[in-house]
């Protein structure tokens, strides 16, 4: 992912609201989304370079998703996926913290990464390239490929954005998908300068992003109301920003989920 935006107990209907881009290279092999076989509780789009996901949930309510920190220059080819690190979290067990804590105790053998877990109760953020893992309060958060809520301009429009979907509190994915094809490239005052040249910060500046080799290859809508009914939307693109595919899917949580996700909603603001 290289933009993940997270509505966490701001709403009574919708305890947990998500909208997301992932940004890659076009050449990259991907499936789209799907409950796994190898993992039938799982429900994620696969890397199929890596092996891992750049998001996904589980039937158990479980949530993860990971966007590369801008570095250029300090990247090693050895080091290992990143993606590896929501499936495994969306395959275990342990709670959000505890599983970031141990990410933290490995994280240095991987590139920059930001790394959300989640879960009914609790909503964690990580990166390697910051302290140790957070967790987060009710509010609205934004990550792109620096570290948490670093206000660049596309981060800063798609947290308004979705803060006035959220006021209209309809449930639909629609108006949350329209904000994340969004391709309004940010004024050349307001780029930041994370060392690819102003050039690249200009192509990299939008919400969607379309260029000649890399760009926005999904964009993913994942809503879960106090009762624990998830609706998870995802639509992927070609290189020409040509839509190719969308999947829709709804489930209910298991009934443990469901339930403190109810209190979860009782409680937000």
């Amino acid at each position: 992912m290289c933009l993940i935006l997270i509505a966490y107990k701001q709403s009574a209907r919708f305890p947990l609201v998500v909208a997301a881009n992932r940004d890659e290279y076009y050449a990259r092999p991907t499936a789209p989304a799907a409950f796994w076989k190898d993992a039938p509780g799982v429900l994620a789009g696969r890397d199929l370079t890596g092996g891992g996901t750049w998001l996904g949930v589980t039937r158990g309510g479980r949530f993860a998703a990971v966007t590369n920190f801008r570095g250029p220059g300090t990247n090693r080819a050895d080091a290992p996926t990143r993606g590896a690190l929501v499936s495994e979290y969306l395959r275990g067990h342990a709670p959000p913290v505890s599983y970031l804590d141990a990410v933290a105790g490995r994280g240095a053998a991987y590139n920059g990464f930001n790394l959300v877990a989640a879960d009914t109760g609790q909503l964690c953020w990580y990166s390697n390239r910051d302290g140790p893992p957070r967790v987060l309060g009710p509010g609205v958060y934004g990550i792109s490929n620096h570290l948490l809520d670093t206000p660049w301009p596309k981060v800063m429009r798609a947290k308004s954005k979705l803060s006035a979907w959220l006021a209209h509190d309809d449930g639909r994915a629609g108006g949350l998908l329209d904000m994340l094809a969004d391709r309004t490239e940010a004024d050349g005052a307001a780029l930041p300068d994370t060392g690819v040249g102003r050039e690249r910060e200009r192509v990299l500046s939008p919400i969607f992003i379309c260029s000649d080799n890399y760009g926005t290859r999904s964009s993913t809508v994942l809503i879960i109301d106090a009762g624990g009914h998830v609706a998870f939307t995802e639509r992927s693109y070609a290189p020409d920003a040509e839509l190719t595919g969308t999947v829709s899917l709804e489930f209910d949580l298991v009934t443990a989920g469901a339930a403190q996700l109810r209190r979860a909603g009782a409680a937000a603001v």
